[in-house]
């Protein structure tokens, strides 16, 4: 089992997954980041500090949200990382502009909740 990231981080990409993680499997695109199947050793390190609660064990993913399991394996041609977001992320509208605030923060999960977006930390 891996870990997926999905479409809360679009136009998030706080990052503190990419410290957190002890393989280097987060890999960084345009507008998002994705996780590495191949070489995700399933530590659980990157989903407790993902303030907009984007990364979900892949048996886990909400419903609304499971293709972003094949968004993250296709995101990686031949085992490289392609030059552009996947086509699925590229089609998104811009994401809302709030959560675009809190993730200045970078604050953990259960501290964003109480992020005041009029009084930054």
């Amino acid at each position: 089992m891996t870990y997926v990231i999905a479409q809360p981080c679009v136009d998030i990409k706080d990052r503190a997954c990419l410290v957190e993680c002890p393989v280097d499997c987060i890999y960084e695109g345009e507008r998002t980041l994705y996780i590495d199947p191949g070489e995700c050793v399933d530590c659980h390190a990157c989903e407790p500090v993902c303030p907009v609660e984007a990364i979900f064990p892949e048996d886990e993913l909400p419903r609304h949200w499971a293709h972003y399991r094949a968004v993250n394996e296709e995101f990686f041609d031949e085992g490289r990382p392609r030059r552009r977001d996947h086509p699925v992320v590229e089609a998104l509208p811009p994401q809302h502009m709030r959560k675009k605030d809190i993730s200045r923060f970078a604050v953990r999960k259960e501290e964003a909740a109480d992020a005041d977006p009029w009084f930054p930390l």
